[in-house]
């Protein structure tokens, strides 16, 4: 499975094509617009979720219901594009016409954004040409896209969960949340203003969010993804390019924002003994092999082992301050104050959307690289006889 997606933020719509899928699994717009719907919500969201009501068009690679096996096209509509379209318009300027008299034209770039480096690198002297498609709006396709995997993860027994697990410094209690199922978990989190297990903590997030946002200023977090249900083997240690682990991280990494990843325990590991970090191995015959403990985050030598998948990822504090930071206009080369776009003063509980997308999709492509068949009923019968092979091992 592969994937590419398309559109600028205040162009006329986000696009995703989805190739490789099996035939015969079912998708409905449905099933996609319900996460479409999570991603938009959340305690410190800001007015563009208010202008934008996500809703995804499937337009090819489904029938009836269910996939066909060739590419999947999906589509949403940006709703703002009505008062962008001469601004963001694809036909050329009117003869005659300065590129320097186009609205909204962008040449101070903002502190923490792909603005300055994205002009270098395309030789943009208009940036808006850079911050349109860097912006997190792109994530809209990420998690259309991550619907379908999910869909494809659920239908052969692998079920994901994200939740918040801290934010401006609050930190969840993960005991408030110990010995809930993964269905328990969703039903907590989906709940919650903020996403978080913990009711105590999401109380003082919700406060943190707004104290930020009464400062003009914004605050990160951190989310957690979890996955049950995974068999073990999936990855490799043969090639580095091969590693499960390596490809979680990388996805978890290229969500707009990011900048920290771990697994399991993660960098708690550097301040434990290793026989505080490690887990035992064990055997029955109901489970077949399982470990004891899970502080590996189910991932060893590359490749998952049949435990949970712990991973979390870092979102840094929205860099768009109410409060603006310091730059220099690349054509004047003067110092300013950063202009101000639209900004929440925390997004970390859609992040957490995003990620379990994220995380959902890389997972999905690892498994279709292991068990090959051109349906889902084939791909079903592979994997099945994988696990009674790992559990007889």
């Amino acid at each position: 499975m592969r994937f590419f997606t398309a559109g600028e933020s205040h162009g006329p719509q986000l696009t995703a094509i989805i190739e490789g899928l099996p035939a015969q699994m079912e998708l409905t717009t449905e099933m996609i617009n319900g996460e479409l719907a999570r991603r938009q919500g959340g305690h410190g969201r800001g007015r563009r979720m208010q202008i934008e009501t996500d809703e995804v068009v499937i337009s090819s690679g489904v029938r009836h219901g269910k996939t066909l096996g060739s590419p999947v096209t999906l589509t949403v509509v940006n709703d703002d594009w009505k008062h962008w379209t001469k601004i963001m318009g694809v036909e050329p300027l009117e003869e005659g016409m300065d590129p320097a008299d186009v609205k909204r034209q962008i040449t101070r770039p903002r502190p923490g954004h792909a603005d300055l480096v994205g002009g270098m690198k395309y030789g943009h002297r208009d940036l808006r040409n850079v911050l349109e498609r860097s912006s997190a709006r792109e994530t809209t396709m990420r998690v259309a896209v991550g619907a379908v995997a999910k869909k494809f993860l659920e239908e052969i027994g692998i079920r994901t969960v994200a939740h918040v697990h801290e934010i401006g410094g609050v930190k969840i209690d993960p005991s408030s949340y110990e010995g809930l199922s993964m269905e328990e978990l969703r039903e907590v989190i989906e709940k919650d203003p903020v996403y978080c297990a913990d009711p105590e903590a999401s109380i003082q997030m919700v406060q943190a969010i707004d104290d930020a946002k009464g400062r003009g200023d914004t605050i990160g977090g951190v989310v957690e993804v979890i996955i049950e249900g995974c068999p073990p083997g999936i990855g490799s240690y043969v090639q580095f390019d091969r590693k499960l682990d390596g490809k979680l991280a990388g996805a978890m990494m290229s969500i707009n924002a990011f900048k920290g990843v771990e697994v399991g325990l993660g960098f708690e590991m550097a301040r434990k003994p290793g026989s505080e970090v490690h887990d035992e191995i064990a055997w029955s015959e109901d489970r077949g092999y399982y470990r004891k403990s899970n502080r590996l985050g189910g991932l060893e030598g590359g490749m998952s082992t049949g435990m949970p998948i712990i991973i979390r990822g870092v979102m840094k504090p929205i860099p768009t301050l109410y409060k603006p930071l310091e730059s220099v206009d690349i054509d004047t080369k003067e110092p300013f104050v950063a202009t101000i776009e639209r900004s929440d003063p925390c997004a970390v509980p859609a992040a957490s959307v995003v990620a379990e997308h994220v995380i959902a999709t890389a997972l999905a492509t690892a498994i279709m690289e292991e068990f090959r068949s051109d349906t889902m009923e084939g791909i079903k019968k592979e994997i099945e006889a994988h696990r009674r092979y790992v559990k007889e091992f």
